[in-house]
């Protein structure tokens, strides 16, 4: 497979009707703009606010099929109309769950009924999403999850606890990964809900990141009632349903971008007068090398992407570049700034903009999989070396021992 380096003649004109469309309905970011993550309740009605925007003109859902209410482009478009909309001042990301991960495993898993009622209100921004997966004793072991679920009739009973939860505290619905069969191996009885977030027994805690951010969340489900209709997927099949979350969840991760570059970081070196230092000039090209590097493995998913291919281990190839990248970055923004990176108030440099990211690498570096995690992927599926050694995997999850 010969990759393609930017744009056909076709994607062209479609980023050329993409980045027309958005200057008619957008203000080009300026450095002036304030970071989302100052005020997050404010940061959610925006994006709903500019998805209802996307819905109306036909922008929403740009790779997601028309039977399920989306324009039936292509992935590569979305990623170009992605990349052209992050030059303005307009936001989604409180959709990065709903959009990115619930609407692919719903179109994937669910039923007409449930395509029917949660599909059209996803992608016109009515809702907010969260993903109730990980726990305090199950988060690179996300198979060992303890919440259980009883059947009662036709409900099903919940009570557990979640932890990490991105907007939960904002959240209309929610993704919901349970234990069904205590029995099984723990990567069986597992069954994947979709939770009303403001049915009874549910409770919500913000947790404060070292960033100053409640971004996170922990969930307490309290003999919580959930249809039987809103099981996605088979009863006790869940992980596989899962999967195909995780899966978007890492190509989100790895190809989302972020609001800072390389080189933004060094006109901040030049401002500062770091530039001539052979030392910090050698750091601040080895980031730009990996940008570069992080840009071909974007041009190798596109590829794969304009031939109809699923990529394969290239993508948790990307993640793991990218949040490496992200560590190794700002460790040299901190070297940049010096003494300075301590200032804080009104003599802070940059609004502050390179401390947050030096605190906020550990979501990168542990969402959707730690970087471990990543490497033990691409060995297994890209390399074909052998699985770690498990002990535990056909052994019934009652027997397992649990923290």
């Amino acid at each position: 497979m010969s990759m393609q380096i930017g744009d056909s003649a076709a994607e062209a004109i479609f980023r050329d009707q993409a980045r027309t469309w958005l200057s008619q309905h957008a203000s080009l970011r300026s450095d002036d703009v304030a970071n989302w993550h100052d005020d997050l309740g404010g940061h959610v009605v925006a994006c709903k606010k500019w998805q209802h925007v996307l819905y109306d003109n036909g922008w929403a859902g740009i790779s997601w099929p028309k039977q399920f209410g989306g324009r039936g482009g292509t992935s590569l478009q979305a990623s170009i109309f992605a990349e052209e909309q992050s030059k303005f001042d307009v936001a989604t990301g409180s959709f990065a769950v709903s959009l990115g991960m619930v609407g692919p495993t719903l179109m994937a898993h669910g039923t007409p009924q449930q395509h029917a009622e949660f599909l059209a209100p996803m992608l016109r921004g009515d809702h907010v999403w969260c993903q109730l997966f990980s726990e305090p004793n199950a988060g690179s072991d996300l198979a060992n999850i303890g919440t259980r679920a009883v059947l009662d009739g036709d409900t099903w009973i919940v009570n557990g606890q979640k932890v990490w939860t991105s907007f939960g505290q904002f959240s209309d619905y929610g993704i919901l990964l349970t234990r069904t069969e205590p029995e099984s191996p723990k990567h069986k009885g597992i069954t994947y809900f979709i939770v009303d977030m403001k049915s009874a027994g549910i409770e919500v805690r913000p947790l404060v990141q070292i960033t100053g951010v409640a971004h996170f969340n922990e969930v307490f489900l309290s003999d919580v009632r959930i249809p039987a209709a809103n099981v996605l997927g088979q009863v006790n099949n869940g992980w596989a349903v899962a999967n195909t979350t995780l899966t978007s969840e890492r190509a989100f991760i790895g190809g989302g971008g972020s609001s800072w570059t390389v080189e933004a970081l060094i006109e901040t070196a030049q401002k500062l007068g770091r530039t001539q230092d052979p030392v910090v000039r050698q750091k601040l090209a080895a980031a730009y090398t990996r940008a570069q590097t992080l840009s071909y493995l974007g041009y190798r998913l596109r590829t794969a992407s304009s031939l109809g291919l699923i990529p394969g281990p290239e993508m948790f190839v990307m993640k793991l570049a990218y949040a490496r990248h992200w560590e190794k970055t700002m460790d040299t923004a901190m070297e940049v700034l010096g003494a300075d990176a301590m200032l804080w108030g009104d003599n802070v440099i940059d609004n502050g903009e390179w401390q947050h990211r030096l605190l906020s690498q550990f979501a990168i570096r542990l969402g959707g999989g730690t970087n471990e995690i990543q490497q033990n992927i691409i060995g297994e599926r890209g390399l074909g070396l052998p699985r770690e050694p498990s002990v535990d995997r056909n052994l019934p999850w009652r027997e397992l021992v649990k923290g």
